[in-house]
């Protein structure tokens, strides 16, 4: 099977699926991050989604996708726990750029949650990983059975934490393609790309924050950590969104 006809993958065997993804990873590592979007719009197969946090640097991820495909569905778990400033961030952008944005939130409300669990973030990594699973996993499943997901774009970076330094640049996380444009942009890049298209950054970056989650789970940063430690009090990075 050529890699330019990978759509059918998953009805290959292991060995065969992981030589023809590493063949891709391989191809698409010389790309820059628009022409691995190209490379995935052309080739990955439809339906094309992809998530946003809006967090920190999200705008840089959605401007890039939305220039090649502006309907593009814009996937938004909201916890219920976002801290102000991110829901007013989210109403500026979708109206600005006119965003196809589809929101999924958890069945059961934040204060019907606490009444059942208390608050679970304050449990350890046992309560949050429940937390993670209700608020996140779970909408995020809901939202790729409705939408028919069947390519993933994110805009996870290496540089971000130790848990991605080692991600490829595409993957299959439960039978569905994840590609990650801007994988290997450094901060510096991501700069650069801020000010050269004039975006708009999350609010509470100028109040020192470097990654934006629920209120009860972010963390300022401050001289000597590291991103990562700013998040799910440095107990882990990801939410579960992530997990393989």
């Amino acid at each position: 099977m050529s890699i330019l006809n990978i759509k059918n993958i998953n009805s290959l065997d292991s060995k065969k699926k992981n030589e023809i993804l590493s063949e891709c990873n391989i191809l698409i590592s010389k790309y820059s991050a628009e022409e691995r979007i190209n490379w995935a719009l052309k080739n990955l197969p439809n339906t094309h989604i992809m998530s946003s946090s809006f967090g920190i640097q999200s705008i840089v991820l959605i401007h890039l996708m939305t220039q090649k495909k502006p309907d593009i569905p814009i996937i938004l778990i909201d916890t219920g726990y976002l801290f102000p400033q991110t829901y007013n961030f989210i109403d500026m952008l979708t109206d600005k750029f006119q965003l196809n944005l589809k929101v999924f939130r958890s069945k059961i409300s934040p204060a019907w949650q606490e009444s059942r669990y208390g608050k679970l973030w304050e449990k350890g990594i046992t309560g949050i990983n429940f937390y993670n699973n209700i608020n996140k996993v779970e909408p995020m499943n809901i939202a790729f059975r409705q939408l028919s997901v069947q390519t993933w774009f994110s805009g996870l970076r290496r540089e971000q934490s130790k848990s991605r330094s080692a991600l490829n640049y595409l993957s299959i996380q439960n039978g569905i393609f994840k590609i990650l444009p801007i994988l290997d942009w450094s901060n510096t890049v991501v700069n650069q790309y801020l000010k050269l298209h004039n975006l708009d950054i999350h609010p509470l970056y100028s109040q020192g924050y470097v990654s934006v989650g629920d209120v009860h789970t972010t963390k300022k940063y401050t001289l000597g950590m590291s991103e990562e430690e700013t998040r799910f009090f440095g107990l882990k990075r990801e939410c579960g969104l992530h997990d393989n």
